[in-house]
């Protein structure tokens, strides 16, 4: 017997009778990580890992009924042991163990290799069968050290505040803006928040993460000289709205693991493009999956095809797996539809 099985309500354990990730309403839900793609309202119970309770609760509601395990913690229900473990992707991430007449399966939800500070880092978990994403799943996709990175955007920041112009970047609110935060040199200059942003910081804060100081955008003054020296975090969303103004002649960028596309920088219309994702990149993935020892590969969204099609050439049996997943790297789906170029 299939420990997950896909239904129309996301991914069933058959023999514990609850869902992992679901994307429609049901009564007991394991949750990976509180992306809006893998973490929805309208659910009567969520389990979680505990170091995602606060974002969780941030995002889905104060009162959600959520219960939480710490890492490597175990629960046994109905049979199946449940245990979570570090997926190294956002604050709270896991991977889901489960256990069952023998057999050890993982569903890893979103991952990424290189530990980063602001979560706990991945780590391999043994299993039988390995549920993974591949959002970045080809061969184009390969990351730079995010010190690099960094490093880059830095300089970009130098680079415009000595022509008294802001530094405006897109990144996804949750996960990367803090990512970047944690990772930027912040003694360049005033770090602006946009109202999308701060409230997660103050999450991120809470739970022991370093986030240097922010100051909430709309604090500010359309006129005060600190614009033009400004970093200013922002959604994608934001891009080209009137709360773009009060920034004057600024110059933006987009960080992302689609910036490694050209045709994604050209459509996106930004000054500057950094590559820099909270998912595996293709050796991570392979990485990842070869770490578990897992004879059985189920991939559920990304380039699902490509990465199975590797993996059978590799000796295993890999399958897809439909999903409602992938939509959380950027606030709209638009740029994950991007082909490579």
């Amino acid at each position: 017997m299939d420990l997950v099985i896909a239904r129309p309500e996301g991914l069933y354990c058959p023999a514990g009778d609850f869902y992992i990730d679901p994307w429609r309403p049901v009564e007991r839900s394991v949750i990976t990580h509180a992306h809006g793609d893998h973490a929805r309202t309208g659910n009567q119970h969520y389990l979680a890992a505990a170091p995602g309770e606060g974002i969780l609760r941030a995002r889905l509601g104060q009162d959600i009924n959520l219960q939480t395990l710490a890492y490597g913690q175990r629960l046994l229900h109905h049979g199946v042991t449940l245990s979570f473990h570090p997926a190294g992707h956002v604050l709270g991430s896991a991977q889901v163990r489960l256990e069952y007449g023998g057999e050890v399966w993982v569903a890893s939800g979103d991952y990424k290799i290189e530990p980063d500070g602001t979560c706990a880092p991945f780590e391999p978990v043994r299993c039988h069968t390995f549920i993974t994403e591949s959002t970045f799943g080809l061969p184009i996709y390969r990351w730079q050290p995010q010190a690099q990175v960094f490093a880059e955007i830095n300089q970009w920041w130098q680079a415009n505040a000595a022509e008294d112009k802001a530094s405006v970047l897109f990144c996804y609110s949750f996960g990367k803006a803090q990512r970047i935060l944690h990772g930027i040199d912040s003694s360049l200059g005033p770090i602006l928040a946009h109202g999308a942003v701060e409230p997660l910081n103050r999450v991120y804060r809470e739970a022991g993460v370093y986030i240097p100081p922010t100051i909430y955008a709309g604090d500010i003054n359309k006129n005060d000289p600190l614009l033009r020296k400004a970093l200013v975090i922002a959604p994608p969303s934001a891009g080209g709205s009137t709360w773009m103004r009060r920034f004057g002649d600024y110059s933006d960028g987009f960080a992302s693991g689609w910036m490694r596309l050209r045709g994604t920088r050209r459509r996106r219309g930004v000054d500057r493009g950094f590559v820099l994702s909270d998912h595996a990149d293709w050796p991570g993935l392979l990485w990842a999956i070869e770490q578990t020892g897992a004879e059985r590969v189920m991939v559920t969204h990304g380039s699902v095809a490509v990465l199975v099609r590797h993996l059978r050439e590799q000796g295993l049996d890999a399958q897809g797996f439909s999903t409602e997943y992938g939509d959380d790297e950027e606030e709209s789906a638009a740029i994950s539809t991007e082909t490579p170029s």
